[in-house]
């Protein structure tokens, strides 16, 4: 064996402890973001107090308009950044973990850890700018009285209803198709857009969560119906687009939550429901 060079058995425990450091710290930082949303840091109530709540939208009117100031803006945004962080780790920690065994076998075997974290950085930071556009879009229909300032949920059932629908048509548009294959194939983007370097890892995090920002946005919509801080909700859809993107049949769940959200919403608007 030439000399420098690492043998089949040597290399495949080096995967497995970059494999092991990788998930420990992907598991570590979901416990910190799921801790700090169901906390509901800095929030009138927590996440649990939002959740456990009867009759949110008949009780919307019971709270006072929240005056938003930049403190208040600034935590709006972070509960929404790391409310995203949390719902979107488990779909996006493998496509993490199989960029680094690609770098480990392309020859970035000694920084490892460092360039998958960049990537992860360039994939969080595309979400940042998804929850600075919620925040501003939260503040937007506060102002116009069809969001509850303290529910922080639609304040009636036509704007839930035509929300819902438009959600569900979206998973049958073309962009959806074209994002969701590009979520369900990452080690074709992996292998055909690499960037060398930790300037290239930030790109391709970046690029990533662009496609996945534009196949989940609509759904991430739909938390101003069930309420922004609402755990069913949020687990309901972190395991909806975990199932969409990371099992065989991901496409066709996609298509039949679509037509049941159509379904639901004109329901709804039918007052049927």
């Amino acid at each position: 064996m030439a000399a420098g060079s690492v043998s089949p058995g040597a290399a495949e425990r080096l995967l497995r402890r970059d494999r092991a450091i990788l998930l420990a710290a992907l598991a570590i930082l979901a416990l910190l973001a799921w801790l700090y949303t169901v906390s509901g840091v800095g929030m009138n109530m927590s996440a649990l107090e939002m959740t456990s709540m009867p009759g949110m939208g008949d009780m919307a009117d019971m709270y006072a308009p929240v005056g938003w100031s930049l403190r208040y803006a600034v935590l709006i945004f972070l509960m929404w950044w790391v409310m995203m962080i949390a719902m979107m780790l488990p779909s996006v920690s493998p496509t993490v973990l199989l960029y680094g065994a690609l770098l480990r076998r392309g020859g970035s075997a000694g920084r490892v850890p460092a360039i998958s974290a960049v990537f992860l950085l360039g994939y969080l930071a595309i979400w940042a700018v998804f929850s600075a556009l919620a925040g501003t879009a939260q503040w937007g229909l506060e102002a116009a009285g069809l969001v509850s300032p303290g529910m922080m949920t639609l304040t009636g059932s036509a704007p839930g209803a035509l929300l819902l629908i438009a959600a569900g048509l979206f998973q049958f548009t073309p962009l959806k198709s074209a994002c969701l294959h590009h979520c369900r194939s990452p080690a074709e983007f992996l292998t055909r857009r690499r960037r060398p370097g930790l300037s290239g890892a930030f790109v391709m995090g970046a690029e990533h969560g662009a496609y996945c920002v534009a196949c989940c946005w609509f759904l991430m919509a739909l938390l101003f119906v069930g309420g922004i801080m609402n755990l069913y909700w949020i687990v309901g859809l972190t395991a909806f687009v975990a199932i969409e993107r990371l099992t065989p049949f991901g496409e066709v769940v996609s298509r039949v939550a679509g037509a049941a959200l159509v379904l639901w919403g004109g329901a709804l608007l039918a007052g049927l429901l």
